[in-house]
């Protein structure tokens, strides 16, 4: 991964989905000794913080039509409290980590994709209801996913620290259990040395097994020079024939992070907004190629 993006930044809008995408950062800063940055953008008394009904993001192909789709504003004057609330509990949490809390008054999506520029990762939080029918996706979240240049980070509401480890059945701490697998769907037909590159350095960091979906038309020797450049990481190939989606949506259930790919200049494609939607663990959205 680059060298000169060195933070980890999260949007912090006041809900409890980017606390919780906070909460989540912070452990992936303290996995790559990096700076977490919190960021709040938008001024009071209203943020945008829209929700999208879900049919309406199964009809967004172009990044553009994202600014079609009508947002409801939900009340902000928690965000200045929860932004600092954020920065205060996640420094009890991570004494060693260091955290730098921003404010500005530019638009949420404008100041993310700014500071995504910057970042090694962006990471939002998911807003909307789990469960097996999906969850809606902030309209921030979304448009951000689908223009920023660097990867970002989608955490649904409720993920907690224990719940990208390998459940522990002798009464040790979670804390200390190893990883879960890092998935990654792999599109055979486009230049994804970035997508391939994030999915290898983030298995890396966290010392998990790196499972690569990808359908049969892939060469063989797609993935031999990663191979070499991390010899540590133990990668298992699974070959598909036909959509991978289902295969990628199963294996979410038993992974600590997925990653997708999109087309840089181009929106999350429809198989990939249905794994956002629906995905049992964060998703990670690389622009590549």
């Amino acid at each position: 991964m680059s060298t000169d993006t060195r933070t980890i930044t999260v949007g912090i809008d006041g809900s409890r989905s980017s606390l919780d995408a906070a909460d989540w950062a912070a452990r992936e800063a303290q996995r790559r000794q990096l700076p977490l940055r919190l960021l709040h953008a938008g001024t009071e008394p209203a943020a945008p913080g829209g929700v999208f009904d879900i049919d309406d993001i199964d009809d967004i192909d172009d990044i553009d039509d994202i600014d079609d789709i009508d947002e409801i504003d939900v009340p902000a004057g928690r965000t200045r409290a929860a932004l600092d609330r954020a920065a205060i509990e996640l420094s009890y949490a991570h004494p060693a980590l260091d955290i730098i809390a921003r404010r500005t008054a530019t638009p949420a999506v404008p100041a993310l994709l700014a500071a995504a520029v910057e970042a090694e990762a962006l990471v939002l939080g998911s807003r909307g209801r789990t469960g097996s029918a999906g969850f809606p996706v902030g309209s921030v979240a979304l448009g951000v996913a689908a223009r920023a240049d660097r990867p970002v980070v989608l955490v649904r509401p409720g993920e907690l620290p224990e719940d990208e480890r390998v459940p522990v059945v002798d009464g040790s701490s979670p804390s200390t259990a190893p990883y879960l697998p890092v998935v990654l769907g792999l599109d055979p037909d486009a230049s994804a040395d970035d997508l391939i590159g994030y999915a290898f350095d983030t298995a890396a960091v966290r010392s998990a097994p790196l499972h690569v979906v990808h359908p049969w038309t892939l060469p063989t020797s797609t993935l031999r020079p990663w191979r070499h450049r991390f010899p540590g990481t133990t990668v298992r190939e699974h070959r598909v024939d036909g959509d991978p989606g289902p295969r990628l949506l199963e294996a979410s259930a038993r992974a600590g992070l997925l990653i997708v790919g999109r087309r840089t200049g181009r929106g999350p494609g429809r198989a990939a907004r249905s794994l956002i939607r629906h995905a049992g663990c964060p998703v990670a959205v690389v622009p590549h190629g």
